[in-house]
């Protein structure tokens, strides 16, 4: 367990990979309080930012808690393990984003789970923030631990490390489950009576009220502790709406996976795929209206100065209106270069005319998901598409002027054979021949593969899934067979999908092989670069549990992990549908051929939410202020001069540049574009400082189409939209010329000089040569570093240091002159206080 201390970043940030992702100040994000009075609950994703920053589940929690004054929401996520290894090394616990304060002030712990590879991300969270990992080894003083999200409806792996667990949506019952632990906490309730009133609410899981039974290695019953709570039926949220709270998105400033506005235009999908979990978890469907998504999309754009927008559903092209919808996106957002993107597209729904739209300012490649390489595998699956299908919708994009088309398909699906995986080749070659001959530049295919994981609560949940070494087999053959020109394959690593197979179908055994392997150093298992099954395996072995046998076929007479949870769809139903998938027979989709018999629906309180039409027009397309921007006959320069100090020194060079573009875009300001496939503001910045340094020297020049009305009115327009860490100084007209050379200049402030600093200083300065070598891109090269130094002094133990640069030439910076030259050890030249106060510019003639 980690020992409690105050949180001093400035000792360990520096010394990190990517430290921007451990500040926080992202535009949007709450304050950093905390307060006695209110319940202040911490959301966790357990994992890196960069992926949690795009889960659109944890935004919508963040938004609705913090827009209720009795609630105060902060966010955190998994640590990189060169940040673990240090908050473990300085003895500090993991802190939120937004108060820098120890989890284990928070009430309440709020933790999604996404995936099964996160779980042993789970347990580093809880170990950071000094809470035992067992719930029922916590007490009164250790916050409230909740779960929820996609695997909350099989949690049984790491049940026994949570309180509590949310089954479905969580927009109502959050707001439920935080009154009643305000309630608790005002009035000192026993953990014990707060989780007994806990499971009253319909929706909550509590897994101490459930206890597994085993005989023979096998789970042969649940019980249930309290007999007024048997089993556990997921919310459902009955209709979408307008959402308010998600007018204004977080933003962030270190790059996300998926880094756009997600607007979610439906949830649910009723098409029947009979692998798929979410397509029965998810049930009903439920559209917003295309006025509410028109809402979303203008507020969200006009707060964020996102740069593309992305249309969310499980099935976006079974959205009723998406043709009208995606025109009337395209008219409003095309001038202002924000382009409309979906995710992988259901084959027979992406049509020329969306294509038409999608075209409109970036046109990339888009996906389609096949799943299997032969009509008679899709029809097992319930697919409802045809190869002749996936062909025209392949001979429709090549037309409109496609180069890449990406496909998507399974392995191991019940019934494959040797055809079906052969078939996967075959089809894409003839998808690829829809470009026809002598069209312009060759066309790619890309396929990506995954091996099939049988999921809970699906048709195929009692299926087997290939062992490790058919999975191998069977992507190794794709390999052999895919010709090499225009065709590439990517898979995803059969070790990854074994594991995951293992925890998606696992019983609460597994709580202790998570525990063992998490020891043993399990981390980022999501994450090729940290997986090793091998020690998988190993912590199987000591844990007495044979991992094959979680992938074996079960008996519909069994007892399934899962069964004391309900996600609304009967059993019946789905023991239904996998009779009919033997028998590759089609389940139509209830939102167009009628009730199919799930059992979700009660068709008062929740059913489908279909608009088979607009309920009326779309709002008008508000008029883009920069409409003349796509071929401006000259532009208007400026320079813009701005200081980055405390946390913003963190930020990488990349991150800074699309931070100045999205404040630049949410300004206003009539920015020109560069003309092309993918066109970018014309803006050009300063040379990049290095992470960890402060600046109050710091420029970017930005072309306009029309003159600034008042430069000081923009200084502050621009504040206004910047992180408080970054100041705009002044606003210029931009010079011209390049600087052939420069003298910049820093101060540099550490408690660590070393005790002969004066020798090394005047042995340096008296030196006519100090030539150093460097080891870059596997070569070595030498430097001479004296001629790149203009000045080094100290005064009041403040090193002053003067680096000259020329234009096109190799040159030093600050922290290569403390090591080479001063000798600091790596860490402390990190460590080290650096701010770049100046810069002299010698400008060469246009």
């Amino acid at each position: 367990m980690v020992v409690s201390a105050s949180i001093d970043l400035d000792r360990i940030l520096p010394l990190v990979r990517k430290p921007g992702q451990y500040v926080g100040g992202e535009l949007h994000a709450v304050n950093g309080r905390l307060d006695a009075a209110c319940l202040n609950v911490c959301l966790i994703f357990p994992d890196l930012y960069e992926i949690g920053m795009s889960h659109q589940g944890l935004q919508i929690l963040y938004h609705i808690l913090n827009g209720d004054e009795r609630f105060i929401a902060h966010r955190a996520y998994v640590p990189d393990v060169d940040m673990e290894k240090e908050l473990r090394a300085q003895g500090m616990e993991l802190f939120s984003l937004e108060a820098k304060a120890p989890l284990s002030r928070y009430d309440v712990l709020g933790i999604t789970l996404p995936y099964e590879l996160c779980y042993t991300n789970i347990l580093t969270v809880l170990d950071l923030a000094g809470l035992p990992l067992r719930a029922a080894m916590r007490t009164e003083a250790h916050p409230l631990v909740l779960g929820g999200g996609p695997c909350s409806l099989n949690p049984e792996p790491v049940a026994e490390f949570f309180d509590a667990i949310v089954l479905g949506d969580g927009e109502e019952i959050i707001v439920e489950i935080g009154e009643l632990l305000l309630r608790a906490k005002n009035e000192r309730w026993a953990r014990t009576t707060v989780l007994d009133q806990l499971a009253r609410i319909a929706g909550v899981y509590v897994p101490a009220f459930f206890a597994p039974q085993y005989q023979h290695g096998r789970l042969t019953r649940i019980d249930a502790l309290q007999p007024q709570y048997p089993l556990v039926r997921k919310r459902v949220l009955p209709r979408m709406g307008s959402a308010p709270y998600l007018h204004r998105p977080l933003v962030p400033v270190v790059n996300p996976v998926h880094d756009r506005l997600g607007v979610e235009i439906a949830r649910g999908c009723t098409r029947g795929c009979r692998f798929c979990q979410a397509g029965m978890t998810y049930r009903p469907v439920r559209e917003r209206t295309l006025e509410e998504i028109m809402e979303l999309a203008n507020q969200g754009i006009a707060h964020s100065g996102f740069e593309e927008l992305a249309l969310l559903s499980l099935s976006t092209g079974d959205f009723s209106c998406l043709a009208e919808l995606m025109g009337a996106l395209m008219d409003r957002f095309a001038d202002d270069f924000v382009s409309v993107s979906m995710p992988s597209m259901r084959v027979g729904t992406l049509t020329p005319e969306i294509m038409e739209q999608i075209k409109r300012v970036r046109k990339t490649g888009f996906t389609v998901a096949p799943e299997a390489g032969t009509d008679r595998l899709r029809e097992v699956i319930n697919k409802g598409i045809s190869e002749q299908d996936l062909l025209a919708t392949c001979r429709d994009a090549f037309a409109l002027g496609w180069k890449l088309i990406k496909l998507y398909f399974m392995v191991g699906l019940p019934t494959e054979t040797e055809d079906d995986v052969d078939g996967i080749i075959a089809l894409a070659k003839k998808a690829r021949a829809q470009v026809g001959q002598g069209k312009g530049r060759p066309v790619q295919v890309n396929l990506g593969v995954a091996t099939f994981v049988p999921k809970p609560h699906t048709p195929f949940q009692w299926e087997g899934q290939l062992s490790l070494e058919e999975s191998k087999q069977r992507i190794n053959r794709l390999k052999q067979l895919l010709p090499r020109q225009g065709y590439k394959l990517k898979w995803h690593d059969p070790e990854q999908s074994f594991l995951e197979g293992v925890f998606a179908r696992g019983d609460r055994r597994l709580s202790l092989l998570l525990e063992t392997a998490w020891l043993d150093g399990a981390r980022l298992d999501s994450w090729s670069e940290h997986f090793n099954l091998e020690r998988w395996q190993q912590a199987a072995a000591k844990c007495g549990l044979e991992l094959d046998e979680y992938l074996r076929r079960r008996e519909l007479t069994e007892t399934l992990p899962w069964e004391h949870l309900h996600s609304g769809v009967d059993r019946s139903f789905l023991e239904s549908e996998y009779t009919k998938a033997l028998r590759r027979e089609y389940t139509p989709d209830c939102r167009n051929q009628g009730c199919q018999g799930c059992g979700l629906c009660d068709f008062k309180t929740v059913r489908p939410v279909v608009h088979s039409r607009p309920a009326r027009e779309p709002a008008p397309a508000v008029p883009s202020v920069r409409q003349e921007n796509r071929q401006p006959p000259q532009g208007y320069s400026y320079r813009v001069s701005y200081a980055r100090l405390g946390d913003s020194r963190f930020y990488g060079h990349l991150e800074l540049l699309q931070l100045v573009f999205r404040t630049l875009q949410r300004a206003g300001l009539p920015l020109l574009f560069s003309s092309g496939f993918n066109p970018t503001p014309r803006v050009s910045f300063s040379q990049a400082l290095p992470v960890g340094v402060e600046s109050l020297a710091e420029f970017f020049d930005m072309d306009l189409s029309q003159p600034l009305a008042s430069m000081d009115d923009t200084v502050a327009l621009l504040n206004s939209q910047l992180p408080e860490t970054i100041r705009v100084t002044g606003i210029s007209l931009a010079p011209r010329g390049v600087a052939a050379c420069s003298i910049t200049s820093y101060t540099i402030q550490t408690q660590l000089w070393p005790a002969d600093l004066g020798q090394r200083m005047a042995d340096f300065l008296g030196r006519n040569t100090f030539v150093i070598d460097r080891f870059r891109k596997n070569r070595h090269k030498e430097l001479d570093l004296r001629p790149l130094v203009a000045r080094l002094e100290l005064t009041d133990a403040t090193l002053r240091l003067d680096l000259l640069g020329h234009q096109g030439q190799p040159g030093t910076n600050p922290r290569e002159v403390l090591e080479k030259v001063l000798g600091l050890p790596a860490r402390e030249a990190l460590l080290a206080r650096i701010i770049k106060t100046g810069v002299q510019e010698m400008v060469a003639p246009s």
